[in-house]
């Protein structure tokens, strides 16, 4: 279970203060994968961000007794000067896993050959997703956080991706950003849509769904 309790975030400038969440308390239950809605520059990102711990809230608390993933896919994290392989072993360490096991895995499902001994700041951006979805797939989470799919090479290896992905979410929960709704009806049972500061709690995600259209007319 991932719990909030009283979550406030927001963003000053000079003249303004963007309210990201305020005074939030609600709970992502396991067994249960959840979308979180919401019109553009809502907040959804942040929000799975302060999920996965990479930003902290203002205020309040978020809890979590068990393993949840970074963003699927997210290459923010990397170190540029270090190698492709060294990042991988850097985080397989960092997560208790296995380094050698985490490695053969990605560097056969990415599929970047030689370019794995090389400096990540020198990938594409195509290279650098690779790696990101590997690494992903390398590790078991109970729960993965999408920040929307993304199509990352070819067909082949788009459908590898898939395939991949359906394999771990048979045994782990989702937390999902899409703007798709169709994406969202295919992998989510339960949602939460972001307004103005408020999560508001769908347990049908048709009723979700309608309610952002409504807010996007």
């Amino acid at each position: 279970m991932i719990k909030f309790e009283n979550v406030s975030k927001y963003f000053k400038t000079k003249s303004h203060k963007k309210v990201i969440l305020q005074g939030v308390s609600l709970e992502f239950k396991s067994g249960h994968s959840y979308g979180i809605l919401g019109v553009n520059g809502a907040g959804k990102s942040t929000t799975m961000k302060m999920i996965a711990g990479t930003i902290l809230p203002n205020s309040g608390v978020i809890k979590k007794d068990l393993r949840v993933s970074w963003p699927l896919g997210f290459a923010g994290g990397f170190s540029g000067q270090m190698t492709g392989k060294e990042n991988l072993n850097f985080v397989a360490r960092a997560y208790g896993e296995n380094v050698k096991r985490v490695s053969s895995f990605v560097e056969d499902f990415a599929e970047l050959g030689d370019y794995i001994n090389a400096p990540f700041r020198t990938y594409s951006s195509g290279m650098a997703a690779r790696l990101a979805f590997g690494l992903s797939m390398a590790i078991e989470f109970d729960c993965y956080l999408v920040d929307e799919i993304t199509a990352v090479g070819d067909a082949r290896f788009q459908q590898r991706c898939k395939d991949e992905f359906e394999s771990r979410r048979k045994n782990s929960d989702l937390i999902m950003i899409s703007h798709g709704m169709s994406t969202i009806h295919s992998y989510c049972d339960k949602c939460y849509l972001l307004v103005d500061g408020r999560m508001i709690f769908y347990d049908d995600v048709e009723h979700a769904i309608e309610a952002y259209y409504r807010l996007n007319r």
